[in-house]
């Protein structure tokens, strides 16, 4: 099957269609605060940013999402640990202060659940990449959110980033796509996201009782949900990989 790839800048009229698009996101990584502030205003601020790809009959079946940033600006220079949230809240202040920009982070590539399986994370990786040469950047980064990692929580993100097969590429099967396409592993955000809830709220959030104190095991999860009882919440601080791509 064939697909078109387009921007929001040159189809706008898309915008709706795009954030339709059905993702297999864990509910609770929704919540993220600077994410739920952030997100939504990347296709209104910043379309040329955000890309699609449609199927033969028209329908959305995947988007890749990014943002511009200053990485040399005063103060930073050096990948933010709190990878994600950081980058989203450099992207906009940046913007709003009229500070240019000289790199481009991945935000999100989503694919829609029946479409999974057929290279759409990779061919957007790919047009994400040729969309920030040809907006004038040498460099994409990545704060990647290891796709099989949840199935091994309690393993040290740094552990679990290294690890490669005996082709020496990496382990995990989204970390390799972005290996595959140039990138190198730069370093752990070992606190990429922070989601904080009320036990009623991560109890929706995911179906698990949350009356225990400690950590707790979340279908989803790249490490384990912190859970505080006597204090009525429960807290998640996500971390990420950090991957380098030189244009």
């Amino acid at each position: 099957m064939e697909y078109k790839v387009s921007s929001l800048a040159e189809r706008p009229d898309m915008r709706e269609r795009v954030f339709a698009m059905v993702d297999s996101w864990p509910e609770f990584v929704l919540q993220d605060p600077v994410g739920w502030a952030h997100f939504p205003r990347i296709a209104g601020e910043l379309p040329q940013y955000v890309l699609f790809a449609e199927d033969e009959r028209g329908e959305v079946v995947a988007n890749a999402f990014s943002v511009p940033f200053a990485l040399g600006a005063d103060g930073r220079g050096e990948l933010p640990a709190r990878g994600w949230d950081a980058v989203l809240l450099w992207a906009f202040s940046d913007l709003r202060r009229g500070v240019r920009a000289d790199t481009v982070s991945a935000i999100s590539v989503s694919v829609a659940p029946h479409a999974q399986g057929l290279g759409l994370s990779a061919r957007m990786l790919t047009a994400m990449r040729d969309n920030a040469r040809a907006l004038g950047f040498g460099e994409v980064v990545a704060p990647v959110r290891p796709n099989a990692k949840h199935r091994e929580p309690r393993t040290p993100m740094e552990e679990y980033a290294r690890r490669v097969r005996p082709d020496g590429l990496p382990y995990d099967p989204w970390m390799r796509v972005h290996a595959r396409a140039g990138a190198v592993v730069h370093s752990v955000a070992p606190a990429s996201m922070t989601v904080s809830g009320s036990l009623e709220e991560w109890r929706r959030w995911t179906g698990l009782p949350f009356d225990t104190a400690g950590d707790v095991e979340v279908p989803g999860a790249l490490v384990p949900v912190r859970c505080e009882p006597e204090q009525g919440y429960a807290v998640y601080v996500e971390p990420n990989v950090w991957m380098r791509h030189a244009l």
